[in-house]
């Protein structure tokens, strides 16, 4: 909720002043002209790539407390307009959780908006964004465009004449509506109207966009319990204790938000129920305010007598919003990334480190911001026996704030000898689950006063950090275990062979652990070769492991001289003997290089593709048997292949072709498009060009395993 003020000031930072409000004017007239109902114009910090919110309008700025400082790289429509160089709009409530949804939690009403770069061709300056009511169409119009663009490019001319001719931009105050009607309590502004209204037998009462009371009857008065005199000027739900709840706060919010009707119930103590209807318009609310009938039971009790009152709502959606966005952080270097992206920005600080320990010991898992990386190499490896601030924060899990170089130096003499750039630090221990987990460090470029609700905002951000660097250092171990295993699991190498020419590429699936039953592997035999490719289902250890037992067995039946049919025949065995519940598909093969021969079998896998030496593609139709692991009676015929001296296989698994709403016709005959158009590269750059396409892909669900075999001309 907002604090009252009508945010006069302006972000940190010097501003250039121009003789008139040029930022307050341009929005006003832009928001006039599209008819939109609240907006906000950013700078681009000189110093750092950082957009600072210079003016709101529509709307307190409390409202958009948790994007007043942000990062060029924050996933928010402005930074993108600034980052992309367009005009970025999101036309609805879903659009909004869809392509930011770290917004959509803090702010959860239909609304539209559109943001835009503040930007010449050589240069950006910031961005503005303007919001319409939830009843605007789900398109911007043209008409809407190009005014909207239009203003944004008059805005960066003037800001490139003032940079220019070294004029300053002046803060200016954010527009917000006028002062409260009549001024005097208990009025309307007319006094046979005030006499009207205290007639009615249900409360009246408006507020202006802050929330606070500008006129309230004796109706409202006696249904809220309170004195008229003690609700005008004042807050609704400050003045109303049992008002005071974040829930019936947002009510408030959606109703200026979406210029929607809306409404709750709220229990006065000790048991009766009021029914409030917000009535909402661009320059405050109207409250309708009367006894609920028929609630015979609600989830929800009113506070007790004496109860401290909740957070005020902007520290709230500075925590859901920084929530959100650290639910997004997988590994450890992403928490670092995020925190120096948005958390810092947001606190003002201008460096981090993060410190973790192992061993007994201080290790640097990330830092942002410092020029001279020695100041921060010192503690890595350091003991957390060193009397350090880091050390002692991690330790003791109490957090130290230091306001000031010489206050660090004095109770840490051997500090002295460690130079920094930085004046001011807060040491945040990181706690999740009980133990420590690390240390954040905020270090400010100038001595800064940490008052006490800062220092339980910043206790609380470093509870959230914690959690999400606990879940990151667990899958940067998994990802680690994963990766060894697989690799572990593969072939290091190829072996080099007479005849043959062969690359291979292994890509995980995106999704899971990295980690899946895909395999390939080369074998060389007396005069001739022999090449595998198969997929154990499922992506995970157990998959893995069966994968390596089906490698290694193909390899010793090879070894011993069996043919192909043989070869797939005694792994189908073995995998039904292992009692394993997963299956397997394989393509098997023979080279005879000599010949100009490849003889195959395959179980139930993909069909490989051949290119031939003129350069015509095609897709090898084999016979084949079921899946290994299903039927110990199976058989698997063989099918042989001209090898031609410049002739090309390709052996892939179906994470190369499939994919959701893909036909595998289509994929597979785009595979043999690509292979006829790039087929006369180098075998590793046509490896690199074939799975590109997949490794582009989001959110891929399966792994994908390629060998290529080229067949050589004599010499």
């Amino acid at each position: 909720m907002s604090d009252g003020q009508s945010s006069a000031q302006a972000p940190a930072g010097t501003r250039t002043p121009v003789g008139r409000p040029l930022l307050s004017l341009t929005l006003a007239s832009m928001m006039d002209e599209v008819h939109a109902h609240s907006g906000a114009v950013y700078l681009l910090s000189p110093e750092q790539p950082v957009l600072e919110m210079a003016v709101m309008a529509g709307l307190p700025r409390a409202f958009a407390a948790p994007w007043e400082r942000v990062g060029l790289s924050a996933p928010i429509p402005v930074s993108d307009a600034v980052r992309e160089r367009r005009l970025v709009w999101v036309g609805d409530q879903e659009a909004m959780a869809r392509h930011y949804p770290r917004i959509a939690v803090v702010l959860p009403y239909p609304f539209s908006l559109a943001a835009l770069p503040v930007a010449t061709e050589s240069k950006a300056y910031g961005a503005i964004f303007v919001t319409w009511p939830g009843s605007h169409p789900p398109e911007l119009s043209e008409w809407e465009r190009d005014h909207l663009t239009a203003a944004c490019d008059r805005l960066a001319l003037r800001l490139e004449r003032a940079a220019e001719q070294s004029v300053p931009v002046l803060p200016e105050p954010d527009l917000l509506a006028a002062p409260l009607v009549g001024g005097v309590a208990g009025t309307l502004g007319s006094v046979e109207a005030a006499r009207m209204v205290a007639r009615l037998p249900y409360g009246l009462c408006s507020l202006d966009l802050h929330g606070r009371v500008g006129f309230a009857n004796a109706a409202a008065s006696e249904l809220l319990d309170v004195p008229i005199t003690r609700l005008i000027g004042a807050h609704l739900w400050a003045s109303v204790p049992w008002l005071n709840d974040p829930v019936y706060e947002d009510r408030y919010r959606a109703a200026l938000f979406s210029q929607h009707v809306t409404s709750f119930v709220a229990l006065r103590p000790p048991g009766e129920w009021l029914s409030f209807r917000l009535y909402p318009s661009t320059n405050g609310l109207s409250v309708r305010i009367s006894r609920a009938r028929g609630v015979a039971e609600m989830n929800r009790a009113a506070p007790p007598p004496g109860e401290a009152a909740p957070k005020r709502l902007v520290s709230i959606t500075q925590v859901l919003s920084l929530a959100g966005a650290l639910t997004e952080a997988v590994g450890v270097q992403d928490v670092v990334q995020l925190v120096a992206d948005e958390i810092a920005p947001a606190v003002g600080s201008q460096g981090l480190v993060v410190l973790g320990s192992r061993a007994g010991r201080m290790r640097v898992l990330g830092h942002r911001g410092y020029r001279d990386t020695r100041v921060v190499d010192w503690h890595d490896g350091m003991p957390l026996s060193e009397p350090t601030p880091g050390s002692q924060a991690l330790r003791s899990g109490v957090p130290v704030f230091f306001e000031s170089r010489d206050e660090l130096e004095r109770l840490y003499p051997a500090l002295t000898v460690q130079p920094s750039e930085f004046s001011a630090f807060a040491y945040l221990p990181l706690i999740a689950s009980g133990r420590p987990v690390g240390t954040c460090v905020l270090s400010y470029a100038t001595p800064h006063h940490f008052a006490t609700e800062e220092r339980a905002v910043l206790t609380s951000l470093a509870s959230l950090i914690a959690q999400a660097l606990e879940r990151a250092l667990l899958y940067d171990a998994k990802h680690r275990l994963a990766h060894g295993l697989q690799e572990a699991l593969l072939p290091h190498s190829l072996p080099s062979l007479d005849g043959i020419e062969a690359a291979a590429r292994y890509l995980p699936a995106t999704q899971g652990m990295e980690i899946g039953g895909d395999f390939y592997d080369l074998v060389p035999t007396q005069g001739m070769a022999a090449a595998v490719i198969g997929d154990v289902q499922g992506h995970n250890v157990t998959a893995a492991g069966l994968m390596g037992q089906v490698r290694t067995a193909v390899r010793a039946y090879t070894a011993v001289g069996q043919s192909p049919a043989e070869v797939m025949r005694s792994t189908n065995r073995l995998l039904l003997d292992l009692g394993s519940d997963l299956f397997a598909s394989c393509l098997y093969l023979r080279l005879d290089p000599a010949r100009g021969r490849a003889v195959m079998s395959r179980a139930g896998h993909p069909p490989p593709l051949l290119r031939k030496p003129d350069g015509r593609a095609r897709v090898l139709d084999l016979a084949g048997g079921p899946l290994l692991g299903i039927d110990g009676s199976a058989t698997y015929p063989t099918t042989e292949v001209v090898l031609a001296p410049g002739s090309l296989l390709v052996l892939y698994t179906d994470g190369l072709v499939e994919s959701p709403g893909t036909d595998f016709e289509d994929a597979l005959t785009d595979l043999r498009h690509r292979l006829t158009d790039l087929g006369d590269r180098p075998l590793d750059d046509l490896a690199d060009a074939l799975v590109q396409h997949a490794a582009d892909a989001e959110g891929r669900l399966d792994d994908i395993a390629l060998l290529l075999l080229r067949a050589l001309p004599d010499d």
